[in-house]
């Protein structure tokens, strides 16, 4: 993970520079104005130069002198006071660039005699400002990085919980889903009870095969093509012993494709509003197919069927509701869902490939 630098050098280095230069300047003239109250003679103008010049190129010197040294170290990337060390070093290496570039600037204007490193008592005084005004620069650039901190924490913390959550309504999705398809394949088996007992028993051990199945994987969110196959598989083979021959189940999936991952328990709602929905009254040659597939890189599912067309004002029922809300929790907005009647009737979901 990338470390977090002081934030100066978050910015443009020429944004940077007009910034502080404009600050060195007028610190410049605040030394001034001082200046001139203490003194009765008041200031010189080559003076008031020379404080401008001070306060610009001794800010801009520190200033990038900070900013080349935290390329390579960050207050959370070396020991602590080895950071404090290499920082009043860069204060002082720009002092020290500063006094003298302002020097030898004021030597030509005014046309004197530059004299290098021979300003002993420019340097006493503005090494203690320097110190003072760098210590305050670096409390305040440490209470930046603390508060970036914890607003990162946060937001680590609000992005935990969200997942909680999302984690809580998934598995509220799946508590209901189970309840639902327990009531109509317990009707079925009451209904067969009477007429066949042998096919309700076989219904029943069926539905115990699936439940059980689903109990032993509650927790996870997604499973393979696979599971999601043998769980419809269970289910296909409780609905064949109530409809009998008055419905063909066709399943098209290529190998390639069994070990993916898609989100639990997304096929049997569907082939279950299918059969609930549209082919509940088919006295014969009801059909009902599902189709995965890849196309790029989504996995497309799609269920067909030729009964009842859906309605042009479509309520979604529980298992397509159930559906959607699934796809918005696992996808938020990379899924597309799809409800036709024509060419075929059939409901289209694409999602991305995990």
């Amino acid at each position: 993970m990338k470390q977090k630098k002081l934030s100066f050098t978050e910015r443009g280095w020429l944004k940077t520079n007009i910034k502080y230069a404009i600050i060195g300047i007028l610190v410049g003239l605040i030394i001034s104005l001082f200046t001139n109250i203490f003194k009765t003679d008041g200031v010189l103008p080559i003076n008031i130069m020379l404080n401008m010049l001070f306060g610009l190129f001794i800010t801009l010197s520190i200033t990038n002198v900070i900013v080349f040294v935290q390329k390579f170290f960050t207050p959370t990337g070396v020991n602590f006071w080895k950071f404090i060390g290499l920082f009043y070093t860069c204060n002082l290496i720009g002092l020290f660039i500063g006094i003298e570039l302002s020097y030898i600037i004021v030597s030509q204007i005014f046309n004197e005699q530059y004299e290098f490193f021979g300003h002993t008592e420019d340097y006493k005084v503005s090494s203690i400002i320097t110190i003072i005004i760098g210590t305050l620069i670096l409390l305040y650039q440490f209470q930046k990085i603390n508060a970036a901190a914890l607003l990162k924490s946060k937001e680590i913390d609000l992005v935990k919980l969200n997942q909680l959550k999302t984690a809580a309504e998934l598995q509220a999705l799946q508590a209901k889903i189970n309840p639902h398809f327990l009531y109509n394949a317990l009707n079925s088996i009451a209904s067969l009870i009477q007429e066949d007992a042998g096919k309700a028993e076989d219904m029943t051990i069926k539905l115990s095969k699936l439940f059980r199945y689903s109990m032993n994987t509650m927790e996870a969110n997604f499973s393979t093509i696979k599971e999601e196959l043998e769980i419809l598989d269970a289910y296909l083979a409780i609905e064949k012993v109530r409809f009998g021959n008055r419905i063909q189940f066709k399943i098209e999936v290529p190998d390639l494709l069994l070990t993916q991952q898609i989100p639990r328990f997304l096929i049997q709602p569907l082939v279950e509003n299918a059969l609930k929905h549209g082919l509940k009254d088919s006295i014969e040659n009801g059909l009902l197919s599902v189709k995965i597939e890849q196309i790029e890189k989504q996995i497309v599912l799609i269920i067909y069927d030729n009964g009842i067309p859906f309605p042009e004002e479509l309520i979604a029922g529980y298992g397509l509701q159930s559906t959607f809300d699934k796809l918005q929790l696992l996808y938020k907005e990379n899924y597309d869902i799809q409800i036709n009647n024509s060419p075929e009737k059939h409901i289209k979901i694409s999602i991305l490939i995990i």
